[in-house]
């Protein structure tokens, strides 16, 4: 469905490319996860899909059809796009922001609202209870449940998220991340994640993408990359998951193994 061929971005002249040369195939139903420290360029390679950044060179292609051929809003309304922060409107109710696209894409008022009813009970907040409240009545979980709900309601194929997670504590988090897995399987979804958390790239992906300094490392199923790390590098990210189960199981007196 994701063709991305040389995919570079130089935000300045005299530095080092924030993204260079990246090349990747992304199949119809995939879940990929891009994982690797702050500041490789995972958000730059992410924002190019979608033409939030435009890239200094190479191509990216859906369908196969370069991204660079259509208006740039249009393409957006057709990709879900999750953030860490959500970006809800402050001054909308939680029905108003799911509802918001499909206004801007003049939709029919019942079809929203029977859309946006449709969302709310998906994400598990009935309509009735939440759909009247603002963001700043709605726990961090609730607020991401919405902002997931805002991304699904023009029925993308593709969905784009930057540490949707990430702020959640760990018990929503660990809630959130799987409920989202099992609806891009129902809903048959193409999904590019961004985290910086092995663990969770090992949870939720098909195939990984490590990212470094701009560029990719290895790419690969969870399973391939465990048993055959490219290098150091990702030998210790995959170590990283190990040594805190091994401290936990430590502290709880269990069985480290």
């Amino acid at each position: 469905m994701i063709d991305i061929a040389n995919l570079t971005k130089d935000y300045h002249a005299d530095g080092a490319p924030a993204v260079r040369g990246l090349d990747l195939a992304i199949a119809t139903g995939e879940f990929l996860v891009l994982v690797g420290p702050s500041g490789c360029g995972k958000t730059t390679m992410l924002t190019m899909i979608n033409r939030l950044t435009e890239p200094s060179a190479g191509e990216v292609r859906i369908d196969g059809r370069s991204i660079r051929d259509g208006d740039p809003a249009a393409l957006r309304r057709r990709i879900g796009f999750v953030f860490q922060d959500v970006g809800l409107f402050p001054h909308l109710t939680a029905a108003e922001n799911i509802g918001i696209t499909l206004k801007l894409m003049r939709m029919p008022k019942p079809a929203i609202e029977a859309r946006t009813d449709e969302l709310m009970a998906q994400m598990q907040m009935p309509r009735a209870q939440f759909g009247g409240r603002f963001p700043r009545e709605l726990s961090g979980g609730q607020r991401q449940r919405i902002g997931l709900a805002r991304a699904l309601a023009a029925r993308p194929s593709i969905m784009l998220m930057d540490e949707p997670f990430g702020a959640l504590d760990p018990l929503t988090r660990d809630e959130l991340a799987p409920e989202y897995r099992a609806l891009h399987d129902a809903l048959g979804l193409t999904t590019v994640l961004v985290t910086h958390d092995m663990t969770e790239a090992f949870l939720l992906a098909d195939r990984i993408a490590v990212m470094r300094a701009g560029r990719f490392v290895q790419i690969g199923t969870p399973q391939e990359i465990v048993s055959g790390p490219a290098d150091d590098f990702v030998r210790g990210l995959i170590e990283n998951p190990r040594k805190r189960a091994r401290a936990l199981a430590r502290v709880l007196g269990a069985d480290p193994t």
